[in-house]
């Protein structure tokens, strides 16, 4: 095994290094855009600083301070020429009042905002604006807002997602914004975390996959089209597991776990041309990753070989002096972060002691000419390329088809992807048209909960206000079975005055007695809206009341469907068993509430897979891709002892109305070389009653390894969609070096030996031979 390991090993390390030579001499000139260098020849230290500070927009709207402003949103054209003409402020975020705006309100503002520029500076560099547009165009009135990454990540739907990207792109140009902090790339392997739903799921595969689908749809084929917008990933890196489960805490993550689950998303979106990286706010191993010089340089820049923007997440250069305790002063993290390769601060208030202290620096030698240059360039460049320096005036005419019906069936389509089956005991689903239904549950007449965070506001508490035009859960169902044969009756209720996890028994009692007169119970549990810090929490079971809920619906004897609303996986063993069927709509958008009950009646059969490991317990948080010895129930010579990989849903895992059987898996070789592709093709058959999709997943395992072998990785899928009775051949085409892992240095390395490769149940083993 050895011999040949080595010599994969180093030629793959040669040719990388060969790979990103060549690669950095052309980006040289690639990079040298001449009209920007132009301008860069011409700017002052003041200019180029300036360039590198990102302000919110309540500083330069009126207001009473720079934390709010007044309504209706107005410029206040002394602070827009304080910071725009006499700073040289380069970039605008984020909306004023954690408020979505007209999409006239957003022309209107950013025109103004460009004016200031043409007229008063002296090289009228334009401003880039940027948003946090992850499902929709989050802050303008109107847009349509699909399913939550996580959900879109259950499809497993390639095409949807691109056209839901590209939608997305479509709605934020509209608002006049070129630049969208999207998409999150981070692995969503832990479900405490409360940026969870944000992900594409817990497998680096997918969720590299799927990021390539949103920066292609993102950007197109010309970033200067008016269609498209810069796409942003976040959060490099590793932000996704800290330690505690809570926002922004530490992580510890070796090497080869860095290189191996959460580096591959980030490098196949660089490979796909992102304009721009936002950063990890956290700590990794005791170093801030905002100052962190071997991930943002050695890493990214020079490894990667990314020619982008690199960005700050939200006051995270200060966060290195006040929280952190890394840096000495609020001069010294501005000193650490940029030598660490950061372009840009989301300052996002106090531009002038940003400004200010990086002057300092760089006159004090502090910090480099050079390195000023190259974070300016990297920004002017962005800006070259998305046509700001050729900025015209936005007509609303442009955008016939915001908003509109067209793209509205595909929010409606993605979210019907996603929705997953995961129990369905007894054929309970479909439901009967005509069925006496009781509807109960905190998430069953709520927009907000439908959504999720980032939604017409920061947390997304102003959706039912946004997006009271759309369906509930309850008004779904209303619609589909007659509002006649539908009975409602909360049971439990969130505090919406409290924090998004406090819920409280409202009349459990009378849901008890209401259920005695249905057919079925629709349960619909989960989570309020969050994201981020807010979001944390110390319990990952559903509240108590929930769980009080549940309990007595299942007493009364009427079959009850769960309906899961949540962006997380949150416990629900205490009680599962007693449930007749389970569907988890994730974060499914405007359009949860129809696509859900179009699967209740059947009008939809659900095709959406789990793009995580569902937990049975609070204490067993593990991903599909564990090692070996998590499986392990008992010692030698013990009793069992409780141990093991007992999951209540497994990553991959949805059912259909309809069955599929799989056949005939083929490999083209049994035993292969390491410059050889290897060929897989299986057979799927409908074997049910109705049409029907499935999504065909491809698993490999090494079967020994130098370092530990995760027990299976998913390397290819395909979703299909079969007539009864029909059959397909899929097949998949696997390179050697989709074999290999991170050894402990990050290096790739390709063993001699065997692996199996599986599709469902269809298991065939192969070699790897010198």
């Amino acid at each position: 095994m050895g011999k040949l390991n080595k010599i994969v090993k180093i030629l793959g390390v040669v040719s990388f290094l060969m790979l990103v030579a060549c690669d950095f001499q052309t980006s040289k000139i690639n990079d040298h855009i001449p009209e920007v260098e132009d301008i860069i020849g011409q700017m002052t230290l003041e200019e180029k600083v300036g360039q590198m500070t990102q302000i919110t927009l309540d500083v330069i709207a009126k207001g009473e301070s720079v934390y709010s402003s007044y309504e209706p949103l107005e410029l206040d054209t002394a602070m827009v020429k304080r910071a725009i003409v006499d700073y040289h402020i380069g970039s605008v975020l984020n909306t004023s009042n954690n408020k979505a705006r007209t999409i006239e309100k957003w022309q209107e503002v950013v025109l103004e905002i460009q004016d200031a520029v043409k007229e008063n500076t002296r090289l009228k560099i334009p401003v880039i604006y940027g948003i946090d547009a992850i499902h929709g165009a989050t802050y303008t009135m109107g847009a349509t807002m699909f399913p939550q990454q996580i959900a879109q990540a259950a499809s497993w739907n390639r095409e949807l997602v691109k056209e839901a990207a590209k939608i997305c792109a479509y709605e934020v140009r509209a608002s006049s914004i070129p630049w969208n902090f999207s998409p999150v790339l981070d692995l969503g392997s832990d479900p405490r975390w409360p940026r969870h739903w944000e992900t594409f799921g817990e497998d680096p595969y997918l969720v590299s996959e799927m990021g390539k689908q949103v920066i292609n749809g993102y950007q197109g084929d010309d970033l200067s089209e008016m269609t498209s917008v810069a796409g942003c990933l976040k959060h490099f890196l590793g932000y996704s597991v800290p330690v505690s489960g809570k926002d922004r805490t530490p992580a510890r993550i070796t090497k080869s776990e860095l290189y191996e689950y959460h580096l591959p998303a980030f490098k196949r979106a660089i490979e796909e041309g992102v304009g721009s990286i936002m950063v990890n706010s956290g700590i990794i191993n005791g170093i801030p990753v905002h100052g962190n010089y071997n991930l943002l340089t050695e890493l990214l820049k020079v490894e990667l070989g990314f020619k982008g923007l690199v960005v700050t997440d939200w006051y995270d250069i200060e966060n290195l002096y006040s929280r952190d305790k890394v840096a000495s002063s609020h001069k010294d993290a501005i000193k650490m972060a940029i030598n660490a390769g950061i372009d840009m601060s989301m300052v996002p208030y106090d531009y002038q002691r940003f400004c200010d202290g990086l002057i300092e620096l760089v006159q004090e030698g502090q910090v480099s000419m050079e390195r000023i240059d190259d974070a300016v360039r990297r920004i002017l460049n962005l800006k070259y390329k998305l046509g700001l320096f050729h900025f015209s005036k936005p007509d609303c005419n442009d955008y016939t088809k915001f908003g509109s019906a067209e793209f509205e069936k595909v929010a409606y389509q993605s979210a019907c992807e996603a929705i997953t089956l995961l129990k369905n005991e007894n054929a309970v689903l479909p439901l009967k048209k005509g069925s006496k239904v009781l509807v109960t549950g905190p998430n069953a007449n709520s927009m907000r909960t439908l959504n999720g965070g980032w939604t017409y506001s920061w947390q997304g508490e102003k959706a039912d206000e946004f997006a009271k035009d759309y369906n509930t859960i309850l008004e779904a169902i209303q619609k589909e079975y007659g509002i006649e044969n539908v009975d409602f009756v909360p049971g439990v209720e969130y505090n919406m005055g409290g924090s998004y996890w406090e819920d409280k028994e409202v009349n459990i009692q009378e849901a008890v007695k209401a259920a005695s007169k249905a057919d079925v119970v629709i349960l619909c549990l989960g989570e309020n809206s969050y994201t981020e810090k807010p979001g944390d929490l110390h319990d990952l079971s559903l509240s108590k009341n929930q769980q009080k809920l549940a309990k007595a619906m299942a007493s009364t004897g009427t079959p009850v469907v769960l309906v899961l609303n949540e962006g997380r996986p949150r416990i629900i063993s205490e009680f599962a068993n007693e449930m007749d069927a389970i569907i988890q709509t994730y974060l499914s958008g405007n359009f949860a509430g129809d696509a859900l009950a179009d699967i209740l009646s059947g009008d939809v059969n659900p095709s959406g897979k789990l793009p995580y490991t569902y937990p049975m317990y609070a204490n067993s948080l593990v991903p599909y891709h564990h090692k070996y010895s998590e499986e392990s129930k008992s010692a030698e010579g013990a009793y069992d002892y409780g141990g093991g990989f007992y999951p209540q849903f497994e990553f991959g895992f949805g059912l259909s109305y309809t069955s599929f059987e799989y056949s005939n898996l083929v490999v083209n070789k049994l035993q292969f070389s390491s410059d050889d592709e290897i060929t897989v093709s299986v057979t799927v058959t409908n074997t049910g009653t109705l049409a029907g999709k499935e999504v065909v997943q491809l698993y490999s395992s090494d079967l020994y390894a130098s370092l530990a072998p995760d027990v299976k990785r998913l390397r290819r899928f395909q979703k299909i969609e079969l007539q009864p009775g029909e059959s397909k051949k899929v097949s998949f085409t696997l390179s050697s070096m989709d074999l290999a892992f991170a050894d402990t240095n990050g290096d790739q390395l390709l063993e001699e030996g065997d692996f199996s490769i599986k599709i469902a149940k269809q298991e065939v083993i192969i070699s790897l031979i010198n």
